[in-house]
């Protein structure tokens, strides 16, 4: 640890000590007020209040919800913290004085504490003096969304001149006073697909004189995933796993119409740049062999997050020094999707697992009766600063988008398709 490190890091250690009341109540605050997204008004307005009364000055981001502000005014390089901060159409089913308030709508994958913990870094790193460069802080809406309100942030040109950006996921495996790390794929891709068969439809005596659509929607549901299996990589772990399936109303009439639904996740990004592809490949064979028409909606969603080693290093150091070597776990890859895999499009990324776990049955993301053990929302805080220090003093003299990068790094991933945001596409993600 630097001297600037150990300095700082020891201020902001106290400086969350003394506010750690403050900061539950700004994650009480957001929770019972939830906002979906590109909606999240009164959530910006909280925000920017906050990050204004401490001498900073927040910059709406051009949705219009969401915010960047830096911390630092001094040389040196800039470090990104990103928190999401919209919430989920799911009902709030928790009895407890700061559940929802908003009918319908409730922070049930844990966005309130991610924004409360960047929050509390911006907040913390202001009261400090000697900053070694810039933390800018990203308040990012839409995270819910396909592709993602972080398609919106890079538009913005609003990670220009950055070394690195680090983020942080609750996770309720994991107890409080833990967090997970891991080098490379900790998220998948994650796309839609809607396949639509059509035919004259017909008596079920007769099958032979039409196209029998159930069968073909069987053969479908049935032979792609093992089709897949042999047309990519396993290492790059792709999987279709179907949905929905729709078709017909009475047992002795065959359909003109029936529909698939399903989700491809992908943890190699280069496979998920070519999935869709060969995912259409693949239904017209099926569905040539039974004489149905095939239509495919392929909704391209987010990339996968892939964890940078030098980020991830760093992100370590400052977790030893925020809950010690016992605290520090390995994270397993998760299927489901963020869009925090974006930001890798410009500079190397790093996300962290936040354990929120605090006894009892585990409260599983996405579920109405999600809720967190808040004493993580001080280990959050502590965790991302210290990750940001460390981060500019690595960072000092490196090239923006670059960020001192561990030997072998050539280069970062290609951009993916951002084609039109489908909010109501948000069950692909999971």
């Amino acid at each position: 640890m630097t001297p600037v490190v150990e300095k700082l890091g020891a201020a902001v250690d106290d400086w969350v000590q003394a506010h750690e009341a403050q900061l539950i109540a700004a994650r009480r605050h957001l929770h019972a007020h939830p906002e979906l997204a590109y909606a999240e008004v009164e959530t910006t307005s909280f925000l920017e209040q906050r990050l204004r009364e401490a001498g900073l000055s927040p910059q709406r981001l051009p949705s219009g919800t969401g915010l960047v502000v830096e911390v630092g005014e001094g040389p040196g390089p800039t470090v990104v913290l990103r928190g999401d901060i919209d919430a989920l159409p799911l009902p709030d089913l928790k009895d407890v004085p700061y559940a929802s308030t908003r009918e319908g709508v409730c922070h049930a994958c844990g966005h309130d504490v991610h924004t409360t913990v960047v929050l509390g870094v911006a907040l913390a790193l202001a009261a400090v003096d000697g900053l070694p460069g810039r933390v800018r802080c990203i308040f990012q809406p839409a995270e819910e969304t396909v592709p993602g309100g972080a398609t919106e942030v890079l538009a913005a040109g609003v990670l220009d001149g950055a070394t690195r950006a680090f983020a942080l996921h609750c996770d309720p495996s994991v107890p409080v006073g833990q967090v997970g790390l891991r080098t490379g794929a900790i998220t998948a891709a994650c796309d839609g697909i809607d396949v639509t068969l059509t035919g004259p439809g017909g008596h079920t005596a007769r099958p032979h004189l039409t196209v029998d659509l159930v069968d073909a929607l069987g053969r479908l549901i049935t032979e792609l995933p093992g089709l897949l299996s042999r047309q990519v990589d396993p290492r790059a772990g792709m999987s279709l796993v179907w949905g929905a399936v729709d078709a017909g109303v009475a047992a002795n009439a065959i359909p003109q119409r029936g529909m698939l639904r399903g989700t491809v996740r992908v943890l190699d990004r280069d496979a998920w740049q070519g999935a869709e592809e060969v995912i259409r490949s693949l239904v017209a064979k099926v569905a040539a062999a039974t004489g149905a028409a095939v239509e495919v909606d392929y909704v391209r969603g987010v990339p996968p997050v892939v964890n940078d080693p030098r980020s991830v290093a760093l992100l370590r150091s400052a977790a030893l020094e925020t809950v010690g070597a016992e605290g520090v776990v390995l994270s397993p890859q998760s299927m489901g999707g963020e869009d925090f895999g974006w930001y890798a499009d410009r500079l190397p990324i790093a996300l962290a697992r936040l354990g929120t776990h605090g006894g009892g049955e585990p409260l599983d993301l996405h579920r109405g009766t999600f809720d967190v053990d808040e004493r993580a929302i001080a280990v959050g805080v502590r965790l991302l600063a210290r990750a940001a220090l460390h981060a500019l003093v690595t960072d000092a003299g490196s090239p923006a988008g670059v960020g001192a990068p561990p030997p072998g790094r050539t280069g970062r991933h290609a951009s993916g398709d951002t084609a039109g945001r489908r909010a109501d596409e948000e069950s692909h993600r999971g």
